[in-house]
């Protein structure tokens, strides 16, 4: 059963050999925005102080992502990769503080958090936004924090994220009913712990 992972969680989350080892931390999550889905992680060392890593984790190397560690095979799933282009693939693929934008050009909030389905899926499910008062109304607050589903389609260019207009009918304060979505269309059922 693969439950829900706010993305915020994963970061310093240790990376952990099917052996027992813990070989690095996460400290970023990597996104490919037009799949929706996370496709890796940059990584710093063995202990938090150690400093990001010349080597990157892709999503097709990890074992499991679980609440308390990312699960990965052996030390042979960690790749080595120039520093530069792992910089530029967290920059590419980075969704947290992101202005988000309908398809129909109305600005309704800032990306907090997003929610992805942990295990072997690393799907992306759901946004947390900063609302804008146009997109909650009835509040006073103009960060009011809400739950958006990822819908069908997304982009991301920059520092934007699009996501479809339909998509806002269905802003909820509490992400619960995204796995229940989500079981609903994959087939089975989905625990929350955001």
């Amino acid at each position: 059963m693969n439950e829900l992972l706010a993305v915020r969680s994963l970061t310093t989350l240790p990376v952990v050999t099917l052996g027992g080892d813990a070989v690095a931390h996460v400290k970023d999550t990597v996104f490919d925005a037009s799949a929706a889905r996370i496709t890796g992680f940059t990584l710093t060392g063995r202990t938090l102080l150690s400093g990001p890593l010349p080597q990157d984790l892709p999503w097709p190397a990890v074992h499991c992502l679980g609440h308390h560690a990312v699960m990965v095979p052996g030390r042979e799933a960690l790749l080595d990769v120039p520093v530069s282009v792992a910089r530029r693939d967290a920059l590419r693929g980075r969704l947290l503080g992101a202005r988000v934008v309908t398809d129909a050009g109305d600005v309704v909030g800032t990306v907090l958090d997003v929610l992805v389905e942990g295990g072997t899926s690393g799907r992306v499910v759901a946004f947390r936004l900063g609302a804008h008062r146009e997109l909650v109304h009835g509040s006073r607050h103009r960060g009011h924090r809400v739950y958006v589903p990822r819908g069908e389609t997304l982009s991301a260019c920059g520092r934007t994220l699009v996501i479809p207009a339909h998509a806002t009918a269905h802003v909820t304060d509490e992400p619960s009913g995204f796995p229940a979505r989500a079981g609903a269309r994959h087939g089975h059922g989905r625990g929350v712990r955001p």
